[in-house]
């Protein structure tokens, strides 16, 4: 009876060992894949503040070369200058902005304010076919539409990382482990107010 007894408690402490460890194993495993994933979702946003970098740069020759045809479109040199100022350093920033929505928000607003104004100077440019026949305007314009397209690409892939990230932590039980070691949602890039309707051009 004694000997019984002995063996199941052996029985249960190795049952409960095994349990344990299996616990432990399951807690470290999407431990780390959360770690794994939020630099993902790191990798994707440095991504898109490199062609946001591209654009920024690309920007003030761009604004010089449009000058030399079509200097008294001041108001328009004025509107992509200060965009661009607005921005600072909000091109790369840190990584808190990824888990404040609000700041993400904001980061969001001043980059469609540039965008918005690059496309009031692509404007200008159809009523000088002087500037539309200059090589290093049209190299520009080249390089730029380019870089839209490709933060149109990066921020895509940041949304499908950023989601793939979302979900994982947010499911049952690892929401657990995600809440208990900080892991927070990441916000997602959301089309413009008013993107969904075709701007209208009258010259």
């Amino acid at each position: 009876m004694k000997n019984k007894f002995m063996v199941g408690c052996l029985i249960a402490v190795a049952i409960a060992i095994i349990v344990a460890i299996s616990i432990y194993s399951w807690g470290v495993r999407s431990y780390n894949n959360m770690v794994k994933m939020d630099e993902g979702v790191k990798a994707s946003w440095s991504q898109v503040e490199n062609v946001y970098q591209r654009r920024m740069d690309l920007i003030p020759n761009l604004v010089a070369t449009v000058k030399g045809y079509a200097a008294h479109e001041k108001e328009t040199f004025e509107a992509v200058t200060e965009a661009r100022a607005k921005l600072g350093g909000m091109v790369n920033i840190g990584e808190e902005v990824l888990n404040d929505p609000a700041m993400f928000e904001k980061f969001q607003q001043a980059q469609a304010g540039l965008s918005g104004a690059l496309q009031r100077l692509m404007v200008v440019q159809e009523n000088y076919p002087e500037l539309k026949a200059d090589q290093n305007f049209l190299a520009l314009q080249d390089q730029l539409e380019g870089t839209e397209n490709r933060i149109t690409v990066e921020r895509k892939r940041f949304n499908e990382t950023a989601n793939g990230y979302n979900v994982y932590i947010k499911q049952f039980p690892r929401a657990f482990i995600a809440n208990m070691f900080g892991f927070k949602e990441k916000p997602y890039f959301k089309g413009t107010e008013g993107s969904e309707v075709a701007p209208k051009v009258e010259f």
